[in-house]
Parts: structure tokens; sequence; C-alpha cells
């Protein structure tokens, strides 16, 4: 199948772009930039076709997908104009910057029948298959709590589009994204927001640190931290009723890298090892495979309650504030 890139974004140039040469499902059949030359550069780097302009891509009529590693602002916009040119769509995360555009890409995606995928890659590392594993056997008991936590010192460049609010920059929309996306993997559909709070220092446009607290109707809570401006962290605790089970790097297992999952319970206290994977290869595979049997449909129920939640972290964090 054809996919084309629109836009030369660094994490499609370092990960995604070798995921989908590496595939074995895609072939990457052109890239698009503003600039022609970069187009040109990427191309002779990594093969395609070069594009001068994100409309030639979204209007190409041999491509059948598009992966758009644009900044969030931007998402709504491109991810529209290619599922109305019949494309097929993952996108980065955060799908889009509210749930008002989320929902009208959702509904574009039904109407004209095709997948909209939002890129959280570490759902399909091997890893969370190992830690789903441990939770579902009972080794750690009942579940009692669960903790997530992705954070990271300031970016260098203090025009990042992550600190443009045009854009759709922002430490929730980014990092705390991926907390709220595993909050829904291990306690399933139908979290509430019970609390949230969103930081925004001394002249800062956007939210550059926060939390959340979710919960389910059974009373199984989750407690979330990210931010821009934090020690590093990138990591999830289920705490049961018989032990405490933590990943170090949950989101963020590159190719080529071992996590690391340690398990404790009473005088007891056991690390695992666990194999290399290349997430990103992996979801460019259940994307395709979607597309192929024409099973996404579900998929859209999925991007909804994710944003739904963001939409109600930021509504609750910024009550009476008004």
């Amino acid at each position: 199948m054809k996919i084309g890139v629109l836009g030369c974004a660094s994490v499609a140039e370092r990960l995604v772009i070798p995921a989908i040469k590496a595939s074995g499902v895609f072939e990457l059949a052109a890239i698009a930039s503003r600039n022609m030359e970069k187009a040109q550069a990427w191309t002779s780097r990594f093969g395609g076709e070069p594009l001068g302009s994100y409309e030639a891509l979204v209007e190409h009529p041999g491509i059948e997908a598009l992966y758009i590693p644009l900044p969030t602002g931007l998402h709504a916009e491109w991810a529209a104009r290619a599922l109305r040119a019949g494309k097929h769509v993952i996108v980065e995360k955060s799908l889009a910057s509210n749930l008002s555009e989320v929902t009208a890409l959702v509904e574009l995606a039904r109407q004209h029948d095709r997948a909209l995928w939002e890129n959280f890659m570490f759902e399909h590392h091997s890893q969370m298959k190992f830690i789903r594993g441990k939770i579902e056997d009972g080794t750690i008991g009942e579940l009692r709590c669960i903790r997530a936590s992705f954070g990271f010192p300031p970016f260098s460049d203090p025009g990042n589009i992550r600190y443009d609010k045009a854009l759709g920059g922002g430490a929730l929309l980014d990092s705390g994204a991926y907390t709220v996306k595993i909050s829904q993997l291990l306690m399933g559909p139908g979290l509430e927001v019970k609390a949230a709070s969103l930081v925004y220092p001394s002249g800062a446009a956007v939210d550059i640190y926060g939390g959340a607290f979710l919960c389910r109707p059974d009373g199984l809570f989750s407690e979330l931290a990210f931010g821009f401006d934090n020690y590093y962290q990138c990591s999830l605790e289920v705490w049961g009723s018989k032990g405490k089970l933590t990943a170090e790097r949950v989101f963020t297992a590159a190719p080529g890298f071992q996590p690391r999952v340690i398990i404790e319970k009473q005088n007891e206290r056991q690390e695992y090892t666990l194999p290399a994977d290349n997430h990103f290869v992996n979801i460019l595979r259940v994307f395709h495979e979607a597309i192929a049997s024409g099973q996404f449909a579900a998929n859209y129920e999925k991007l909804m309650e994710q944003a739904t939640l963001l939409q109600k972290i930021y509504d609750h964090a910024h009550q009476g504030k008004n």
C-alpha cells in the first residue's frame, strides 16, 4: 500500500519513515514539504517522490494513505483535507487541538469510510502485552491504583512548537496525552475526570506542566503527571492488593532498547529485562491491517474517548479561571 508523508518533522525523519520502510506493508511513495528543496533532500535519502506542497500530496491519485507529523494545531485542517480526498490517515498525537475538532474529523472519516488513526505507538510494544499479562493473571492481585508520569526538562529552543498556542502546544496535548491513553488501556472506557491542574508559569502561553485524577465507576483510579519543565520521567506504576508493577520506559522504549519491568511483592522483588521491539513498525502494521480488512470503524470511538478526556481535563483545570 502506498503511503505519503505530509511534513518534514523530526519524528518522521528519525523514527516513522524508517519504520515505514521496514514495515513490509507500506511503500513510501512521496514526501511533501512546503520547501521543495527539503522534500528533495529527504527523498534522496529515503526514496519516494518529492512534492513541494501539502496540497500536491493530498490530491495525489496514486497514494492511498497519509502519515501526518505536523504540529497538533495543523492536524484538523490537513487530516480533514486528506479524508475528503479519500485517503486513510494516521496522525501524530494528539489527533487535534480540542474535542470539537476531533469530532469533526471522526465524522468525516465515517462519511468517507476511511481509517483514522492516532500514532500512540507505545500501545503496540510487546512490553505492554507483558504488563497486561501480569495484571490479568493476578500477579499483583486486584488493582488499587495506577500512576503514570511523563515529563522532561525544558526544550533548548524557546521557539519550539510545543510552546506555541497557535500550533496546539502545551503539555496536556503532548506528554499528558500519553498518560491519559495508558489509563484507558489499563482501566477500560468510561473514565471520569475528578480533578485536574494545568500550570501556566508567568509569561507562558501554554500549560507547561500539570496533572489529573481519573476514576472508573467502580472506584479504581489513576493519578497522572506530565510536563515540559520536569525531571525526566517516563514511568508507569500499577499498585495492587498483593504487589506493585513498575515500568521505567513505558512510553519511549525506542527500537533496540530493552525495557525493564519490576514487580515487587512482600519480601520479593523481580526484575524483567524484556526483548527490544519496534512499536513504530508495529502500529503501522496494525493500521495497514485495519485498512486491508475494512475493520477500522471501532477505532473512531477510541479517538472520541481520548479527546473527550483531554477536553474534560482542560475544562476542569480552567473552571472559574475565565
